[in-house]
């Protein structure tokens, strides 16, 4: 084991970004096993926002964040916990890179600004443009339903999980 790991901290209430979450970590371990194998070459941890501790961030070389917009912003848990962790990982992780992948039911951009503000905090490096998944969700009944991705969308996650895994993996990142 290399001792690299991609960390993904995700938060979901209709299960849009939790679909966005397990593809792009199916993306990532395909591209660090395409032969189905076991190599090891990254560890991929998985944690819900509201569990994620200063240790678990200290210990990854990259950073997912997937998580619904709300009312035109992040979601509360994931804003929470990138608030809970702020002053213990400040300066001890700069210039480590992330994405983000947002799941929204209009827009999306003003969650996306707030995480890339809050990764300019922390000093972190964007590696890939953030993903935003339209959902059109627009009456109550549609925002609260159960969310069912069409399959680009899913496909498109699983590239951006391909694709930081393979970087940091082969120190490209």
């Amino acid at each position: 084991m290399t001792g690299k790991s991609l960390l993904v901290v995700w938060h979901s209430r209709t299960g849009a970004s939790r679909q966005l979450e397990l593809a792009a970590v199916r993306g990532a371990r395909a591209s660090l096993h395409p032969d189905g194998g076991n190599d090891d070459a990254m560890r991929i941890v998985r944690v819900h926002a509201g569990r994620v501790s200063t240790e678990m961030v200290l210990a990854a070389s990259a950073y997912l964040f997937v998580a619904p917009e709300n009312l035109g912003s992040l979601s509360g848990v994931m804003k929470e916990f990138f608030d809970r962790n702020y002053y213990a990982v400040i300066d001890r992780i700069a210039a480590r890179p992330y994405a983000v992948i947002i799941a929204a039911g209009s827009d999306g951009h003003g969650a996306v600004r707030q995480v890339e503000r809050i990764a300019t905090g922390w000093r972190l490096k964007a590696v890939a443009d953030p993903m935003i998944v339209n959902t059109d969700a627009q009456t109550a009944e549609a925002i609260l339903a159960p969310k069912r991705l069409p399959p680009e969308a899913l496909h498109a996650a699983e590239e951006l999980g391909a694709a930081l895994a393979a970087g940091v993996a082969m120190g490209i990142f």
